[in-house]
């Protein structure tokens, strides 16, 4: 299981950590804090030495009834930071969170390698050709509405089977405009109630059937913190937990904030998944 990272195929068996990187002043965690050069590049920088593959570069934050971005101002925020981490970084995997095609389009004239589309082509139909015309791997998340509204449809007759349905439908479609690497991501936090959101993690194998990899990111959200009476600063220990039940159930990468607890985590996984192999072959 691979993907093709402009030349670089990254192999996806042993699963690899996104660490995200937010340029919006009103990020639900860390809205603010990465507003200069230097804070920026020792956050790429920690980073990458923490271990993570992909660094995610968001500059419209998408928690829910968030505050529209215009266009303008998301390139405005987005295209000098994608100079600046290549720039210092050039053997970087950066992935680049938008919904816009026009976003997209000039972060990858600027050197990332994957887009991070929250709404799967849904908010901007040049979406999905314009990735095709790039040939990038694309994640694929589920959502209904829009950041601002999206709240307002978490009403399903069976969540599990709808989204099924909504990826099967997404990635015939992205198929027909010829995107060869898809990423699924279910979409916690995103039209979803917090009971919702541990159905869509206690049943997480199923997506399996999609046969695609599988990026998960419960990364210090609500589910966790709300669940446990916190706040996002308290709930690094709930994301750890989840990030391993969803390694359990088949993701093949992490999507978090705090990358050398996802690396850890992953390391001791693959250590249990080891020795239980070897046990089943060597049962005596």
């Amino acid at each position: 299981m691979t993907i093709n990272c402009r030349g670089k195929l990254i192999d996806l068996s042993l699963p690899k950590v996104m660490g995200i990187l937010n340029v919006t002043p009103d990020s639900f965690f860390d809205g603010g804090t990465y507003n200069n050069e230097k804070a920026i590049l020792q956050r790429v920088e920690s980073m990458l030495a923490a271990g993570a593959t992909f660094i995610d570069i968001g500059a419209y934050s998408s928690k829910p009834k968030a505050d529209f971005v215009s266009e303008e101002a998301e390139i405005e925020r987005l295209l000098p930071i994608v100079k600046l981490v290549l720039q210092h970084f050039p053997e970087a995997l950066l992935s680049v969170d938008t919904f816009r095609a026009a976003v997209a389009q000039q972060a990858l004239d600027y050197g990332a390698c994957m887009i991070n589309d929250i709404s799967v082509g849904h908010l901007d139909d040049t979406m999905l050709p314009t990735v095709a015309a790039y040939q990038v791997p694309y994640i694929m998340m589920h959502m209904r509405g829009t950041p601002q509204t999206m709240q307002q449809f978490t009403t399903y007759d069976d969540i599990l089977k709808e989204m099924l349905f909504y990826f099967s439908e997404r990635i015939a479609t992205a198929r027909r405009f010829g995107i060869n690497d898809l990423i699924i991501d279910p979409g916690f936090g995103f039209a979803k109630t917090t009971a919702q959101n541990f159905e869509v993690m206690h049943n997480l194998e199923l997506f399996q059937n999609l046969h695609l990899p599988m990026l998960v990111g419960v990364s210090r959200k609500s589910m966790i913190y709300k669940t446990l009476h916190g706040t996002p600063d308290s709930a690094l220990n709930g994301t750890t937990f989840l990030n391993a039940v969803a390694l359990q159930k088949g993701a093949q990468i992490l999507r978090v904030h705090d990358v050398k607890e996802a690396v850890e985590c992953i390391t001791l996984f693959q250590e249990l998944s080891r020795n239980f192999e070897a046990q089943t072959e060597n049962p005596n």
